[in-house]
């Protein structure tokens, strides 16, 4: 992924930035009705998720190589196997109970994970009785039904999609990549208050505007503080997730039994608001290209911030989960049976050793995706670790 300036971005296609340009409209109405300005949760959530308009909601392409930005998932189906391993032996650890025992997947991308951790299941004989899918945009419920029909056609029947978490789960919860894309608002720490960040529209181009922060967003910034020990400098720019907790929660509360696994790339929040962060974790992912402009492209870029994993820690433990643990991405992999995975790489040819070679450099090496990533693992009502969490664990880092 390379990180560039607007001006290095590759060009837009006409549709695209036809596309772009209702979107943009679309903004302007909901800031001129909203009195001239809106937040940066608001702008972020209608850019991505505005009904048939908004980036993960119309049609174009956002995953691999066609795409704008590539998952691990899409990397190498080294990650679905290995997590299809721990899922086994979470599913295990449930046997004897009279209920069915499934596998929830939340916002589940191109189908591609589910595909890799059924087929790897299927070879463990250790299939759910159900594979379930939350995904909020029509558009990739169709994609996702596609692709695995056309990959995985004898096992695409065990999975089913839902419009909202079910009251009670028994099993496995994923969500890989889901915490980024949520909403977040921005905000400032000046002298005497906390300021949000808000964006208004001049002259058809979208800008950022300073207004009083809302009680809840002062309150947020605030419980930050107080965890920190100490106030943010003044003029500190970052962002705050305010809808995290409460999707953590309502995961928690579907959670009867068993385990999840939340992957991302985020930080604890000691560091998430270091000194050093001014001006917060945002990025913006177009054609494959990182960059930091926020407010151009709106529904045809994707808009994602950095996970504090403290405070998706601190929701689910109020919640009554148990933290299994808190692991590099890297580790997890390590931990979870990549090895074993890898066990026949001295047979393959050559060329094709060279490329599973790249993919897990790609999975692991601090300067990948290793280090970026997390996996934070909580449970219900199981009495041993998930063996990807039980070493190098980072809980109390939280």
């Amino acid at each position: 992924m390379q990180h560039l300036s607007p001006t290095q971005l590759p060009d837009v296609d006409a549709a695209s930035a036809d596309h772009s340009e209702k979107v943009a409209q679309h903004i302007a109405e909901k800031i001129a009705a909203n009195g001239g300005a809106i937040s940066f949760a608001a702008f972020m959530h209608e850019a991505l998720y505005a009904p048939g308009l908004g980036y993960y909601s119309a049609g174009a392409t956002k995953f691999g190589a066609a795409g704008d930005f590539t998952t691990a998932p899409e990397i190498s189906s080294l990650f679905g196997y290995v997590l299809a391993r721990q899922c086994a032996d979470a599913l295990q650890n449930l046997e004897g109970a009279e209920s069915v025992a499934s596998i929830l997947e939340l916002g589940a991308g191109s189908g591609k994970l589910a595909a890799d951790v059924l087929t790897r299941l299927d070879t463990l004989d250790a299939l759910p009785d159900q594979y379930q899918i939350l995904e909020v945009s029509a558009d990739l419920q169709e994609r996702q039904s596609t692709y695995l029909r056309q990959v995985v056609p004898e096992l695409a029947e065990r999975v089913s999609w839902l419009d909202k978490l079910p009251d009670e789960h028994r099993g496995v919860i994923i969500a890989n990549e889901v915490l980024d894309a949520l909403p977040v608002e921005r905000f400032v720490r000046r002298t005497d208050h906390v300021a949000q960040i808000c964006v208004t529209s001049d002259a058809g181009r979208f800008a950022f505007v300073e207004q009083e922060a809302p009680a809840q967003l002062q309150d947020a910034v605030h419980a930050v503080e107080e965890s920190l020990g100490e106030r943010l400098p003044e003029g500190f720019t970052s962002e705050l997730n305010l809808a995290a907790s409460a999707w953590t929660a309502e995961v928690a509360a579907a959670l009867k039994t068993g385990c999840a696994f939340l992957f991302d790339y985020g930080v604890s929040r000691g560091e998430f608001y270091a000194p050093d962060r001014n001006d917060g974790w945002l990025r913006c992912h177009f054609r494959h290209h990182a960059h930091s402009q926020r407010l151009i492209l709106p529904g045809i870029q994707d808009i994602t911030a950095w996970v504090d994993f403290s405070a998706i820690a601190e929701a689910a433990s109020a919640a009554g989960l148990d933290i299994a643990g808190y692991v590099s991405q890297a580790h997890f992999l390590m931990n979870g049976g990549l090895a074993d995975e890898m066990a026949g790489f001295s047979e393959l040819a050559t060329d094709a050793q060279m490329q599973l070679s790249a993919q897990v450099k790609l999975l692991t090496l601090p300067g990948e995706m290793g280090e970026n990533f997390k996996c934070l693992g909580f449970s219900r009502g199981l009495d041993s670790t998930p063996a990807s969490l039980a070493t190098m664990d980072r809980t109390f880092t939280l």
